[in-house]
């Protein structure tokens, strides 16, 4: 059971004011060493911001940083951790690669007395990592979900776009999907295809779901990329006036496909939030000996981007009060 954080401030969130910092090892003139980043893929918009956003906290806190990614291979994920621990870093903050595989890796670089912290996406155990921090995908769903089913005018056909399957997050954000869409039983699923958080295989994807159901009024998908793709081939069909679309991430791309029209609304992940939090704690973590929380997995809810609010967002996965 994931427990809430304390809202934190996500506008001019000290992190992001350093996001611009590259990749490679800064320069550190306390000696307190080096904390690991490791992300999933750094071509994501989302990703690349998560990364970028823990890289300046690290560096703000006097510390080294690297930065990496493992493109959700789980042999890939294993050699970067082999490297931090070759390297003593003193911390690794991890976007695992998935729930269940990504669980040797944590706990390889535990008994090497390194600490892990994990955020964005939770391992399926408990007491390896020092702490486990994410979006409120479950509520965050639900947002979206009811976003979408009020402009679907709570019928139609629809299709699908779901993350891959070793990523928790795609499961709970299609369940919470699916939990409000079956009050509206006239609202019909009539495609479903996993497509990797990617938006050109998205864009595959569903251009096959289009052939198949020409008629389909709506998609959901459980990422902005997926959806963009989406976006792409429903454009290409000559559909997109008349299908609603639903992503999520909070993604400067779908905030302006929300302010064209062509999305109904974004769930926004509070990603300056997720770092703030994991950065802090690892720090106090190296320096204390403890993270200063009580529980190992936490979470911050989301909000989400309409047409209504979509003026209130004023950065990268930030939205004023």
């Amino acid at each position: 059971m994931f427990r809430k954080v304390a809202t934190l401030t996500i506008i001019g969130a000290t992190v992001f004011a350093l996001a611009g910092c590259s990749a490679t090892p800064a320069a550190d003139e306390s000696g307190k060493g080096t904390i690991a980043v490791i992300a999933v893929d750094l071509a994501s918009p989302y990703e690349r911001v998560l990364a970028d956003a823990a890289e300046a906290a690290i560096i703000e806190a006097g510390y080294e940083a690297t930065v990496n990614a493992h493109e959700l291979d789980p042999d890939r994920e294993n050699q970067l951790i082999d490297a931090a621990i070759s390297t003593k870093v003193k911390a690794i903050i991890l976007d695992p690669a998935g729930a269940d595989v990504s669980v040797a890796a944590v706990q390889k670089a535990t008994d090497a007395g390194i600490p892990v912290f994990i955020l964005n996406a939770e391992i399926s155990e408990q007491g390896i990592a020092k702490s486990q921090i994410v979006s409120n995908n479950a509520q965050g769903a639900l947002l979206g979900a009811e976003a979408w089913a009020e402009a679907m005018g709570g019928a139609g056909t629809y299709v699908e776009l779901i993350g891959p399957a070793t990523d928790n997050n795609a499961k709970v954000r299609s369940d919470g999907y699916a939990s409000v869409i079956s009050g509206y039983p006239d609202l019909v699923k009539v495609g479903a295809e996993t497509a990797n958080w990617l938006r050109g295989l998205a864009k595959e994807k569903m251009e096959g779901m289009i052939a198949a159901n020409p008629d389909i009024t709506g998609v959901i998908a459980g990422n902005d990329e997926m959806a963009l793709g989406a976006i792409e081939a429903l454009t290409q069909a000559g559909m997109i006036d008349r299908v609603k679309v639903l992503a999520f991430d909070g993604s400067v791309d779908a905030v302006e496909a929300v302010r064209s029209g062509t999305l109904v609304a974004t769930v926004l992940q509070p990603v300056l939030g997720v770092v703030d939090a994991t950065v802090a704690q690892a720090v106090s973590y190296i320096e204390t000996g403890e993270t200063g929380v009580d529980d190992e997995k936490q979470s911050i809810d989301c909000l989400i981007i309409t047409p209504e609010n979509e003026a209130k967002y004023v950065s990268a996965f930030t939205l004023e009060p």
